[in-house]
């Protein structure tokens, strides 16, 4: 590990930059990071910290040859999140065609392990609504999600890595929260509409249920895959399984919190905003938080077990109030 080369992709984004200053908090001289950033990127937050910035595309294959050589250690964060459905071929272009790209430069310059940042909108859900694990099935209606089928074929880029002599990790985290006020660049629409939650101007809530993780831990997991994960292996990130309801009700239960009576979504009403966000997303050319795709997911109990990336990365995750905490502005 020692003077060990590291890249990092996405490092300008919220799990990305969590990741390098994790990286440089705990080895510090012992390692060189190299971090892959966009033109368009703000590398401001990189001004005094102990990394080279590669200006470079991941969809710019022979940019990301130049700049993987001499890599022992990829990690991979860059990606879209976007439900909408006019987000569909940028999803794919970015998630599938961009890891693609990253998994044969990592090839081509011999890389000894990439860490993929994955999400658990690639795993499969289980038909009776318990934590679906690394091994459940991946189901046909998650292929009809443009979110989830592009983090699915994703994935199996990777594995097409692994085929091909590659030694390659999975993380999948939760929705992540929280915010690290160390770092300038922990902002997310997670966080956002939590915030929103907790000063009372968003009452309302859908009808189902998924996974939650620190942000902080998400980072801790990439580090713990990269000493400890199995090859080919993927590893769900989750702290706490909540439904919509008990995440509203944690929330006011903080101090100073002004969520005060909140109202489950009937499903016609959420889809009739789902509507209205697929709209003002075509409109504007932004992605919406809203969308018929991230509502119908909302409406759905989803949990997963975090059991193996206890076990084999030997991950101890925060309590939810204290990442809430971390939220409130």
């Amino acid at each position: 590990m020692l003077n060990s080369s590291i890249v990092i992709t996405g490092a300008t984004g919220y799990i990305g930059s969590q990741v390098v200053l994790a990286l440089l908090s705990r080895l510090s001289g012992e390692i060189r990071c190299k971090v892959i950033a966009r033109k368009s990127s703000d590398c401001s937050f990189f001004e005094g910290l102990p990394v080279d910035i590669v200006r470079a595309d991941i969809l710019d294959p022979l940019a990301l040859m130049d700049a993987f050589r001499g890599a022992e250690t990829v990690f991979h964060c860059a990606g879209l999140i976007a439900y909408a459905r006019n987000s569909r071929n940028a999803l794919y272009e970015t998630n599938v065609i961009g890891t693609r790209n990253v998994v044969n430069a990592a090839l081509y310059n011999n890389v000894r392990r990439l860490v993929i940042t994955s999400s658990i909108a690639a795993v499969g859900a289980s038909e009776d609504g318990s934590p679906a694990s690394e091994a459940t099935v991946f189901q046909e209606w998650q292929r009809r999600n443009g979110y989830m089928e592009a983090k699915h074929l994703a994935e199996l880029e990777g594995l097409r890595g692994v085929a091909e002599g590659l030694d390659v990790v999975l993380v999948n985290p939760g929705v992540v929260i929280g915010v690290d006020r160390n770092n300038p660049a922990s902002v997310s629409s997670s966080n956002e509409v939590l915030n929103l939650i907790y000063q009372g101007k968003l009452p309302l809530f859908p009808s189902g249920s998924t996974g939650f993780v620190d942000v902080r831990d998400v980072a801790d997991a990439h580090i713990a895959a990269w000493e400890k994960g199995r090859s080919g292996e993927r590893y769900v990130v989750v702290g706490s399984n909540l439904t919509f309801r008990e995440l509203v009700a944690r929330i006011g239960t903080l101090t100073g919190s002004s969520n005060g009576r909140s109202f489950m979504v009937p499903n016609g009403i959420g889809l009739l905003a789902g509507f209205g966000g697929e709209f003002w997303s075509m409109l504007s050319g932004r992605p919406s938080f809203v969308s018929l795709e991230s509502i119908r997911i909302a409406s759905r109990l989803l949990a997963f077990s975090n059991t193996r990336s206890k076990q084999e990365l030997g991950l101890c995750y925060r309590e939810l109030s204290e990442t809430l905490k971390t939220i409130i502005i």
